[in-house]
């Protein structure tokens, strides 16, 4: 069975262990492999600015990666809303980037948990005069720092 299959099937059971009926469909984008869920409720899966949905993705990939140890990461989605959240990120960090170009002064960032930092630092990957840096620690929620390249 592909890891592909199995993230499917768990996530399935986990599902169904819940109360939920519900559909789901293997899509790939850019971050690669995402499990959509179809439900007649998806606010009660989503929870609190996709916080259930972040659980669901953590419980999915460690049990994935206990029998697949090259699994890829596999994004849990519902409705769209992660999608749509991405975007909404994108849209900002660019936004914030060209503020930090005219302005010429560093900008800090709401707390992101690490998914979310790892999106800011795509975004401007690319940017020849925007860096993006975070504090050390272990705190699951840090401050990106937006600011001109030295």
């Amino acid at each position: 069975m592909k890891a592909e299959d199995a993230a499917k099937k768990v996530l399935d059971t986990m599902l169904g262990h819940l109360g939920f009926t519900a559909t789901m469909d293997l899509e790939h984008d850019a971050e690669g492999p995402c499990l959509q869920i179809k439900t007649a409720q998806p606010e009660l899966l989503i929870g609190d600015d996709g916080d259930r949905l972040d659980d669901l993705q953590y419980l999915v990939n460690r049990l994935l990666r206990k029998h697949y140890e090259d699994a890829p990461r596999i994004k849990v989605d519902c409705a769209y809303f992660r999608s749509m959240q991405e975007e909404k990120l994108r849209t900002e960090v660019l936004s914030l980037a060209d503020k930090v170009k005219h302005s010429g002064k560093p900008f800090q960032m709401r707390p992101l948990n690490a998914y979310f930092r790892r999106l800011v630092y795509q975004a401007v990957l690319d940017d020849p005069l925007i860096e993006a840096h975070s504090p050390e620690g272990a705190s699951r929620l840090k401050r990106i720092t937006l600011s001109l390249k030295s």
